[in-house]
């Protein structure tokens, strides 16, 4: 067989499990363990719940992120990895510090080091997150070797928040990339808001994991697995929103007339786009406020109505 015509064997093969997974979501919610490949698992129950991917190997199991928004939490995933493995959980990986996404990981701390970006530990310890705190922590790049399998954590830099990582199992081909896909599409409004956000860096790193060797499976932070396609998708979207609003700001348009114009109606068969356009315009506006400096003139009183000190929402005049 041709190198070709095996990697067109793997794509076929990760576009029939990504299908088969995506429709074996239990109408119920109760949970079970959906084997992905050879060594890498994912809970499925409640829709919308946050990702669990667990690795199993011979010497020793990894789980990466938990939710308490559904019956497959870490409270249920324990028991369940004793009864199917007999190995004990070596590793917890914290793919960055937002709740939903790793609530109820102390449970695996009898056995379990738990590891994270730097800045990670720094917002569970202060905001009091319910997880584990970690043991261990990098800055850029991190490998694993457990049972003959490695694992490489990634972190890009600020996107979807300062301490989200990705973590790649090239020998399987497969990504796990919380929060900077959708899954069950390619097309889809990834983020409620950017909050927390760095659109810049943001941009630029779903370009590079489009682009990254060795990935027929993607495993986002929500839903069932997708492809590398959906990353170049929600970067076109993000690009779009950002000069859109852009392109509305610099002549000096509110808040307001920009949520009137910016509809982005070109984009509304996206997954998520009735309920969270609304708040991505917003909060895009705030991230662009905060980066852009505007334009200056000698008219009285025209930089402050620019760009006033704090939000100009309300009835807010500042002082003469």
């Amino acid at each position: 067989m041709s190198h070709s015509q095996l990697r067109i064997g793997l794509f076929f093969l990760a576009t029939t499990i990504c299908h088969s997974v995506f429709a074996q979501t239990p109408e119920d919610g109760s949970p079970r363990l959906v084997q992905l490949t050879e060594s890498v698992y994912r809970v499925v129950h409640r829709p919308m719940a946050a990702n669990t991917s667990v690795i199993a190997t011979d010497e020793g199991l990894i789980v990466i992120d938990s939710t308490c928004r559904g019956q497959g939490n870490a409270e249920w995933l324990k028991p369940e990895l004793d009864r199917r493995f007999d190995v004990p959980v070596k590793y917890v990986i914290l793919s960055h510090d937002h709740e939903d996404h790793i609530c109820g990981l102390q449970i695996f701390d009898d056995t379990a080091t738990t590891i994270s970006h730097k800045n990670t530990r720094k917002h569970i310890v202060r905001e009091g997150r319910n997880t584990s705190i970690p043991d261990l922590v990098f800055d850029q790049k991190m490998e694993i070797h457990l049972g003959g399998k490695t694992l490489y954590l990634y972190y890009f830099g600020h996107t979807h928040s300062n301490n989200l990582i990705q973590i790649h199992l090239p020998e399987e081909r497969i990504l796990i990339a919380p929060d900077l896909a959708w899954g069950g599409t390619e097309k889809a409004i990834v983020f409620p808001d950017f909050r927390d956000a760095h659109v810049e860096n943001l941009i630029e790193t779903l370009g590079i994991l489009a682009k990254l060797d060795d990935v027929d499976i993607v495993v986002p932070g929500h839903m069932g697995p997708t492809t590398q396609q959906s990353f170049l998708n929600f970067r076109g979207y993000v690009t779009t929103l950002r000069d859109r609003v852009l392109a509305e700001m610099v002549p000096g348009a509110t808040i307001e007339e920009i949520l009137e114009r910016v509809t982005m109606e070109d984009y509304a068969h996206y997954e998520n786009y009735d309920w969270w356009l609304h708040s991505n315009v917003i909060s895009m506006w705030d991230n662009m406020y905060r980066w852009r400096e505007p334009g200056y003139n000698d008219t009285p009183g025209n930089y402050q109505d620019a760009y006033p000190v704090g939000f100009p929402i309300g009835d807010y005049v500042p002082p003469e």
